[in-house]
This record gives structure tokens, sequence and C-alpha cells, in this order.
């Protein structure tokens, strides 16, 4: 059942592709190849300007996690991935202890007791030193600037603020900033954020080092505690972001790239082994025979993750052994393509995650794939006062209090992360660069995604808007009783939910309007020299192309 009408077309450049979120950082990176730059100085400039635009979504209180492809020099033909994540870690006081003191049995969600160090400072320093061309403080600039003079706001994004009142309202700094005279701002006002300016001009300048061991960290820090943190500012001076080597394995001909834990991107990995000997092009796209085996394989995939995964540098769990062919062949036998399963683990949910992906490409052969987040919407609601910086929830919502559990909340501990993102080459070039933000339903959109595109042919835009299922719960475990069921979109063919019900699927449609993920979207068309970009038209974002 393919889909043949779609809200936006396929964006075609050759030079150069960004698809974003927001449209003002799009335009910022599209600046940047303009003037001469590559996509990695072009990549910084979006990343920057969403920290800004993107308020409820990523900033610098937040967290990073990167993928790129460096085009091949010399006479290799094969180009070279990377990754780079950086998480932050739970704070100097934070033990179990402390808060099975105070009666907590889960971690707060609000406040400065649900923020981990942010990462986003560093991962930008580590980014810039090893790819960028253009000076760090010009890459800055267009940030700054709508900081400073301030942007109107989008309609997702006026949504978010009027469904965050409450949140927000707890906290005099972020009260101050975005409830002016107790309302939120609306679609089309105008935010100013000179604190954040500042605080941006100070990073421009001083690098990671402002950030993190300068007296802006001494601020943020103090920030913190005033308002009962337990933050020590050796735990920020100790931040570095890690580079790494991403895991992968092979799917149709293609080395799909994951980042690596804390962040949970293997899943994709592990399912799409799970599915490589199921002839899933010979079943119809959307078909409830297709989604079936999907779901199958998630089930197992994430109840791994449930049982073992957690901070490598904390637990030691079996990755390479969970993402390898060999794990997946003695698993596949527990899929049944005639029948639904109930997991021997049950599998907690984790509430939707409020994250923005972006991608960037340029028409050497180089490629971002860019994930950034402060966890839920406005994180923990808490803005460090003279700052502007809105600060994560990662520790609030990824540590456990439950004593045997492999997330157990410790000092100096980074919690398991839903953040991912992926990339793929085929003969050692860039091939499809994609993501989404969404909890976990991040796997299990680039799962769709990825078979959409390899064994449905479907285009890029096509496969982006068609509609979503979301296999769940997912990590709360609080709702670890949750009856396992698919959500699926508006949209979704009504014999498909009848085929799935049949197969033993319990089938809960989603309210009109309600929808999983906002994918950004670049595929490589190496036999024309061209760049396919496709926007989620879920969110507010664009491609825009050189």
């Amino acid at each position: 059942m393919p889909i043949t009408e779609f809200s936006r077309p396929v964006v075609y450049g050759k030079r150069g592709m960004i698809c974003s979120n927001s449209p003002l950082a799009a335009s910022a990176g599209l600046r940047v190849l303009q003037q001469g730059g590559n996509a990695f100085d072009a990549a910084l400039a979006v990343a920057a300007v969403e920290t800004v635009t993107l308020v409820p979504l990523c900033g610098l209180g937040g967290d990073s996690f990167i993928l790129v492809h460096e085009a091949a020099s010399g006479p290799s033909s094969i180009g070279k991935v990377t990754g780079i994540n950086s998480s932050g870690v739970a704070a100097a006081g934070a033990t179990s202890d402390y808060y099975w003191a105070q009666g907590h049995k889960t971690m707060p969600l609000e406040g400065p007791h649900a923020v981990a160090v942010p990462g986003e400072v560093a991962a930008w320093e580590e980014f810039h030193q090893r790819l960028c061309t253009v000076p760090f403080a010009e890459l800055l600039e267009p940030a700054i600037a709508y900081a400073q003079d301030g942007f109107p706001l989008s309609p997702g994004i006026s949504r978010y603020l009027a469904a965050s009142v409450a949140k927000l309202a707890q906290f005099p700094a972020s009260a101050l900033l975005l409830l002016p005279n107790g309302e939120p701002l609306g679609e089309g006002d105008t935010l100013v954020n000179k604190d954040l300016a500042t605080s941006l001009n100070l990073v421009a300048k001083g690098g990671a080092e402002e950030f993190y061991r300068g007296d802006l960290a001494r601020r943020l820090v103090e920030g913190l505690n005033a308002s009962g943190g337990l933050f020590q500012e050796a735990d920020f001076a100790s931040h570095r972001a890690d580079v790494y080597q991403p895991i992968s394995t092979t799917y149709r001909g293609h080395t799909v790239y994951q980042t690596r834990p804390p962040s949970q991107g293997f899943l994709l990995l592990e399912m799409l082994n799970l599915l490589e000997e199921f002839p899933l092009g010979e079943v119809d796209p959307g078909s409830p025979e297709g989604i079936h085996l999907m779901v199958e394989a998630k089930k197992i995939a994430y109840a791994d993750r449930n049982r073992l995964a957690a901070d490598p540098l904390l637990v030691d769990w079996p990755l390479d052994e969970l993402i390898s062919k060999e794990y997946a062949d003695q698993r596949r036998g527990e899929i049944d393509p005639s029948k639904a399963s109930s997991p021997a683990v049950r599998q907690p949910v984790e509430v939707e995650g409020d994250t923005t992906y972006f991608c960037v490409a340029d028409g050497d052969g180089n490629a971002v794939s860019w994930v950034h987040s402060l966890s839920n919407a406005f994180g923990s609601g808490f803005v460090a006062p003279g700052t502007g910086v809105m600060f994560n929830n990662r520790a609030g919502r990824g540590f456990s209090l439950e004593p045997d559990h492999p997330n157990i909340i410790a000092p100096g501990k980074r919690t398991m992360h839903t953040l991912n993102c992926y990339m793929t080459t085929k003969d050692g070039k860039p091939a499809i660069v994609g993501g989404t933000p969404g909890g976990d339903v991040q796997p299990q959109v680039g799962l769709q995604i990825l078979t959409g595109l390899l064994d449905f042919g479907m285009g890029p835009q096509e496969a982006v808007e068609a509609p979503r299922w979301w296999s769940f719960p997912g990590t709360d475990p609080a709702s670890i009783n949750t009856p396992m069921e698919v959500r699926v979109e508006p949209g979704m063919p009504e014999d498909t939910i009848r085929g799935l019900e049949a197969l033993g699927h319990k089938v809960s449609p989603r309210k009109p309007g309600v929808y999983d993920g906002k994918v950004q979207l670049i595929v490589f068309d190496h036999q024309r020299g061209v760049l396919m970009g496709a926007s989620d038209p879920r969110g507010d974002g664009q491609a825009a192309a050189l």
C-alpha cells in the first residue's frame, strides 16, 4: 500500500543539504555553506542556533550525541565514520541513600535534583577542534544574535510552552524568561534571552574551559545548589566528550552505524540483525505481516536492554554479543510470523522524549547526524539565574532508585540514554543520514525508515511521511505492568489494524494530531551526484539545499 501523496516534496541539492526542526537553524547552516564552510562548520552553526530557538528541546544545559562521516581523501575511496558522545554524570551528592532518606521512591523529574552535568558545550568544542574550518566564535554568531535580539516562536514551540506553564512557574528565572506576566508566549511572539546571549558569548570566547571550569561554571553550580542541588564544581570541571569508533552492523548491503552506549543506539542494530533473514521486501509496505515482524524483533531487543544495559564505564554487559549476527541467529526463532508473543521480561514505559535531531551533508561526501536534548520538554524546568541556561532532567528521568537496577543513581555515574542517531554507508560512501526525537520511539522509527528505504523501495519523503507504529511500552519501572500494545498513527489503514489484531496484538490508535517522531533524513544519490532531503511534516522544520 504505497503512499502516493505527500504534504511536502523531496528537496534536492548538490553542494549541501540541511534538515532541521528549526528553519532558522537550517538557514544559519546554509549561510555557512554558501560562504565556503563544509558540512561540519554548518552543523555546528545549526546546533548552536537550535539551542536558542528550540528552547524546550535542547540547550547549553543538555547533551549531544553525534555521528560524522569524513569524506575520503587521497586515493582511498573509503571515508571515515566517527562518533562523539557527550552526556554528563550525576552530582557528587546524588546517592540513592540521600533520596531514600528524603522519602523518594523514584527520582525527581523537575528542579536541580533531576539534573546531570550538561554535555552540549564539550561536544561543540570536540567537534570543532577535529572537523571545522571556520573559527568557533564565528559559528556561534547566529545563535548569539537570536538570543540577544529575539526570534519569533514557531507553532510547535508555542504549544510546548502552553503545556508547560505549571512546570516553569515553579522556578523564578524560568518564569521570568518564558512566562511574562504569568502567561506563556504564543505563536509568532518574540522570545528574547539576553542572559543566554551573554553565556553564549562567554562560550564563544572561552570554549568548554569557560563552561566547565570558568566563572560561568561557578555561577551554574551556585545557581543549582542555591535551589537544593548536590553538585560540586569538580563535577563540571571533570567533564569531557567521548570520541570513539561507532558500533555497526550490516543490512541489505549497507553498513549501519549507531551511537555507542550510554546511548541505546544498539537497539536499532539488534533489531535489523533479527529481521535480516525475513523477506520483508516480499510484503507490502505498512502491511500487518511486516509490522508484526518488526514489533516482535523490538520486543526481544528492548527486553535485552532492560535486563542488561547501563553505563559501560561502570557496568560490564555484553554489547558486542547483542549486536552480533550470531546472537540474532540464536534469538530469531523466538519470532513467530503468525502470532504475537508475550515477552518473558516485562518492558517498562518511558514517557515520550522531547528531543531534537538534525542532519547535514555537503557535496564532498561529508555528513553529520546529530541528536541533542534536555530530555523532557524544558528538561528540569530550571534556569540558573543570570545565565539563561535551561538544565536537562536526564538524571531524574534516566536513573533508578531500585537497589539492584543497573541504572541506580550514584555520584559520577552516567545514565543509559534514549538519545541515538544513525547513518549508513554503501561501498565506503555515505548513503543515508537520519534520526528523530522521541525517547523509546527513536530506534523503532529508525527501523521503519531504514526498512522503508531498503526493503520497500520508498523514496525519502515517502518513508518519512508513512503512518508509523510504536510498540509500547518500551522504560519507567513504576509502569512495569502496563500491557503491551501497538500504537498506530492516524492514517494507518484499517486493514493493517485488523490484521495486527488477528495476529494477537492489542492495537491503540493515536488521537488525531498526535504523532511519533519528527524525522530529518538525507539520502545520497551518488549516481547522479545529488543529495535528497526530507523533513518531517510532524514538526516545524524544513530541508534546505544548496
